[in-house]
């Protein structure tokens, strides 16, 4: 019996030790979605070229479309702050 709950206690330890060590998955925007019935804007976004996403869109009545997060970028929010600008003095 403790042979037993040495060992349960042991794999759980490892298990927790494994689950507090990894990192979570970095995201990534593909450049090709599926659109169509069922799906939103922009879709299935999770298609690295445009084969893939042909392939995955056959016989489903889906289309494939450039991933509008990619074509546009990242907005960018716009810059507060001071403005400083080189004043010469002459005397």
């Amino acid at each position: 019996m403790r042979k037993l709950v040495l060992a349960m206690l042991a794999v759980t330890a490892v298990g927790a030790g494994v689950t507090a060590g990894s990192a979570p998955a970095a995201a990534y925007d593909y450049p090709w979605c599926a659109q169509g019935r069922g799906f939103g804007i922009p879709g299935d976004c999770s298609y690295q070229t445009y084969a893939q996403c042909m392939a995955s869109a056959s016989g489903r009545n889906l289309y494939c479309n450039i991933n509008p997060r990619v074509a546009f970028g990242q907005q960018q929010p716009p810059r507060r702050g001071r403005v400083h600008r080189d004043y010469y003095y002459y005397n």
